[in-house]
């Protein structure tokens, strides 16, 4: 399971490099603009110069309106600002449909530029409270748009977590459709250590944190520290050996 760490400035990215070992990913995004808020392209730019060159940045594109064209401008702008991981909220698409046209159009606009890049199509747990697509959705639409992966995350950050709207078995299945399909599956949305085990256990392919690495684990008000960040990797890895060890013994 990789580590994907989303920092809101530049600072923060800092802090992100002087934990490297520990994380996979670094996740651009502005939380002020929502769940999926994005950043400035200056940013996206900064914050490649600021980690290390063989750690990947990715870039969140915003919680976008059913408007395919205005988002295939946004992916192109975050590929060619440095981001090799490509996320997209569908957030304005109420239908599968609506979803896969955006998402074709924005696999199209990123891998024109730089196709090793990896697309992301992102929905949310709670999806029901903003009306958009289903969360089990989510992998039918990457796969048919030509993404990379498939992600959940959560668009009303009001402390209500992942699996408070889509519990462990359904994230279960909605990784095992990503998977069927040749996807990566991440899962985000107020994770925090105890919620390791779970997601360990299900498959997920990448969890997406900021709070739980945040002071105070504030996502808003605490800024990111590079011990909270060692202590997560930690317990992750923790989780993965004894994840490992359980499933020796079964066999």
């Amino acid at each position: 399971m990789l580590l994907l760490i989303s920092p809101d400035s530049v600072e923060e990215a800092v802090a992100c490099a002087k934990a490297a070992e520990y994380l996979d990913i670094v996740d651009v995004k502005k939380p002020d603009e929502g769940s999926l808020g994005a950043n400035f392209p200056w940013v996206i730019r900064e914050i490649r110069e600021a980690v290390p060159a063989g750690k990947p940045v990715s870039a969140t594109v915003g919680d976008v309106p059913y408007k395919p064209g205005t988002v295939a401008q946004a992916a192109l702008g975050a590929v060619v600002s440095g981001a090799t991981y490509i996320k997209v909220g569908l957030y304005g698409c109420t239908t599968p449909d609506q979803g896969i046209e955006v998402m074709r159009a924005v696999v199209r606009a990123v891998k024109d530029y730089r196709p090793e890049a990896l697309v992301v199509a992102s929905g949310y747990a709670d999806a029901h409270r903003v009306g958009c697509v289903n969360p089990l959705a989510l992998p039918d639409i990457a796969a048919r748009s030509g993404a990379d992966a498939a992600m959940l995350d959560t668009a009303i950050k009001d402390g209500s977590r992942l699996f408070d709207h889509v519990p462990p078995d359904v994230c279960a299945e909605f990784v095992g459709l990503a998977h069927a399909s040749g996807l990566l599956a991440a899962l985000a949305g107020s994770v925090k250590q105890a919620d390791l085990a779970t997601l360990t256990r299900i498959g997920t392919d990448i969890v997406g944190v900021r709070g739980a690495v945040c002071e105070g684990g504030d996502r808003n008000a605490g800024r990111i520290q590079p011990h909270l960040v060692a202590a997560f990797r930690a317990e992750m890895d923790r989780h993965a050996r004894e994840f490992a060890a359980g499933v020796t013994l079964a066999g």
